[in-house]
């Protein structure tokens, strides 16, 4: 994989962590983190997807002669999102909770 084929990879999860930031309504930070939520995120869609053998419903991207799944990337950087959401909402409602 040379320079180019990974600053597009970089750039196309970085715009699907900045789907999912929006989608979920939560932005832990700027858009290194959004490039950093996009490749968790596909690289959790993806194993999830195999793990509960699901089929690839849209053909992924091949970048040089990597496979990038679209869809697998998105669902993985909601789920992070969501799970960092809850995580961070959950310690704030017991820290009001006592007051």
């Amino acid at each position: 994989m040379d320079l180019l084929q990974l600053l597009t990879l970089l750039v196309i999860a970085g715009i699907c962590g900045a789907i999912a930031q929006w989608i979920v309504a939560f932005s832990p930070g700027t858009l290194l983190v959004s490039i950093i939520v996009g490749v968790i995120g596909a690289y959790l869609g993806t194993v999830l997807a195999n793990l509960l053998r699901i089929p690839n419903l849209i053909p992924p991207l091949l970048i040089g002669n990597q496979p990038f799944s679209l869809l697998w990337a998105l669902l993985g950087s909601v789920a992070l999102l969501y799970a960092l959401k809850l995580l961070r909402n959950s310690g704030r409602s017991r820290l009001f909770a006592r007051r």
